[in-house]
């Protein structure tokens, strides 16, 4: 595969969090590289990925902060990089797929989680260098949606949620090179009264790897 050399920055693909990226360099670097804080540059077209870090899970809560709703042991995203120019900057991204598993639920009367849906991909994405403010945005044709196909003591129910004000915002950190959202707020489209009227988003990513690159090396904010 092919070799590269410069920097990178990224950020946090979903709710408002700061990010403890590394500082960009007195050298020329690009927003997102790979192996160290200025290190190699990410290319446009390299695939990112992502699974929840080891021993966390991605929950959407009834209420913010709260204990009450779904948890989903298993949680991956894939993004295309479609520009990382020289930091500071913003490299911009597309969200292609986002993907849920082995989920539970603690919803009074939800007997089990059939499944969860990511609807309406690929979402661009921005990543901001300095802040590693990550922010994924859905457009009029194709919000930001999640529908979730849950059983009950009377049969399953399909109830679907929208990004509020179309956009989720993470934040992306060097330490582990992850990306985490933390109550990242939805609300329901459509469903019967057993789907809760809203939903709050958390999880953390990590380590965000770029696998066009042999060895899939970690990738860094700057």
């Amino acid at each position: 595969m092919r070799a590269y050399r410069s920097i990178l920055v990224i950020t946090a693909v979903a709710a408002s969090v700061g990010l403890s990226g590394a500082p960009a360099l007195a050298d020329a670097s690009t927003v997102l590289t790979v192996e160290a804080p200025g290190g190699a540059a990410v290319a446009p077209g390299d695939v990112l990925t992502a699974a929840v870090a080891a021993g966390t899970t991605a929950d959407f809560r009834t209420a913010a902060g709260g204990t009450t709703g779904i948890t989903c042991a298993e949680s991956a995203f894939t993004a295309t990089v479609v520009d990382n120019p020289e930091a500071p900057g913003v490299a911009t991204e597309s969200v292609t797929d986002h993907t849920f598993a082995s989920c539970t639920s603690n919803i009074f009367g939800v007997t089990r989680v059939n499944s969860v849906a990511v609807n309406n991909t690929p979402f661009a994405t921005t990543v901001a260098s300095g802040t590693g403010t990550v922010t994924v945005t859905g457009t009029d044709a194709a919000p930001i949606q999640t529908t979730l196909s849950l059983g009950t003591i009377l049969g399953s129910v399909t109830c679907v949620y929208r990004a509020d004000g179309n956009a989720i915002t993470g934040s992306a950190d060097n330490t582990d090179n992850s990306i985490s959202f933390t109550d990242q707020a939805f609300t329901k489209f459509s469903g019967p009264i057993t789907c809760p009227g809203s939903g709050f988003f958390t999880a953390r990513y990590a380590p965000v790897v770029d696998t066009s690159i042999t060895g899939s090396p970690a990738v860094f904010t700057n």
